[in-house]
Formats: structure tokens, sequence, C-alpha cells
């Protein structure tokens, strides 16, 4: 596996991430690291390599854009000295365009999210042994969706900002689209974007295998 003992490993992104993490640091006892896809990674970590002893940190925030990233970046990412960094964020900024389509201050458009996240990556890439780069998703098996369609953009756009970089790169929303060959949108989450335990496995295991974890 890529991450090496004693590694850090900070996780940021926005609610899909945060999945009520203790704050203002999400690492500790007691779901401190949440009830989402990164106390998979912890759980999973530390059931398989528990010699490597691989510190999970959880920085997620409920709502955020990669404006809000942006915003807190030293914070909640160089102050933290991370080894690894795993970066997760495009929902909101794809679903404030569908959900409240006049507040046009919320929307992120797809060139400011790529300058801004390729911005971010490319201060950090030199600070950290490594980057993964997971994808935003909708539930949605339908490509032709409005939002689906969307949200195709700006993955595909988190895939080429990873490939100038480097870094590892999850395609999330890839995984989904194998899982709904069999589960209908709601069975996974209620709004197609907020993933249940079933979801949430989703996303822990595509993160997993991109950093070569071994399944034993």
């Amino acid at each position: 596996m890529k991450i090496e003992a004693g590694s850090k490993l900070v996780m940021i992104g926005d609610s899909i991430t945060d999945c009520d993490r203790a704050t203002p640091i999400g690492e500790g006892l007691f779901q401190a690291v949440g009830k989402g896809y990164v106390a998979n990674v912890d759980a999973l970590l530390g059931t398989i390599y528990p010699e490597r002893g691989i510190r999970v940190v959880n920085m997620g925030s409920s709502g955020n854009t990669v404006r809000d990233l942006k915003a807190r970046w030293q914070s909640d990412v160089i102050d933290l000295k991370p080894d690894w960094l795993s970066v997760m964020i495009g929902d909101n900024d794809v679903w404030r365009q569908f959900d409240s389509p006049l507040q046009k201050e919320s929307h992120v458009c797809l060139e400011e999210y790529t300058a801004t996240l390729d911005e971010l990556v490319a201060n950090t890439n030199s600070l950290v042994k490594g980057i993964v780069l997971m994808s935003p998703f909708y539930i949605e098996p339908n490509p032709s969706d409005m939002m689906r369609a969307q949200m195709d953009r700006y993955v595909a756009a988190v895939r080429e900002i990873s490939s100038k970089y480097q870094t590892i790169f999850v395609d999330t929303q890839s995984a989904f689209n194998d899982a709904l060959k069999t589960f209908y949108p709601a069975t996974l989450s209620w709004d197609r974007v907020h993933p249940g335990h079933i979801g949430s496995m989703i996303i822990a295991r595509a993160f997993l295998n991109a950093v070569g974890f071994e399944w034993i």
C-alpha cells in the first residue's frame, strides 16, 4: 500500500466527508472521524494495517464549495502538516446551480472550480508525500440528466488536474455508476448526493483501491 507507516492522512471536503465529525479537528475516539466514508477508511486501515499506525483526520465541513476550502486551506490542511492529503469537493459547487438557480452568488462555475482546485493542489503538492483527488458525484444513472451531465464536467476537471500534477485520482462517479447497475438511487441516497452506509463504503472502497490497499 502506498500510505506509509506512521503517516498522517488528512481528508478534506464537504458534508459527504464531514458526516458529524468532531470539531475543530476530526480525530480521536467515539466517532470523532464521523460516520461516513472517512470512518470506513479509518476502520479498514486499522483492521488490515494496524502495524502501520496511520492517523486519519477528518476535515470535512458541511455545505462547503471549493471557495470554502480555499478560505480554510491554511488552517485545515497546511497547518496540520499531513503526509497524505485526500480532497473531495464539488457537489455543492454543482448542486447550488440546480437547487438555488436564482442565487447566482452561490454558484461556483466550472472555470472558477477548476482554477481554484488547481491552485490548491499546486501550492500543496510539494509539501506532502501524496495527494488523492476524489471526484464529486451525483447518484443518478442517467448521464443526460441535467445535474448529472454538469457533474460529469466537474469530474473531468478533477481528472485533468490529477493528471497535470500526477496525483492519485479516484473516480467516485464511476464507482457509483457500477453500483447503480443494481441499486435504485434512493437505496443509496435519499437526495442522490448524501450516501447512506452502503454508499459510504462504495466511496471508501474506491479510495482504498486507489492507494493500493490489499483486501486480505
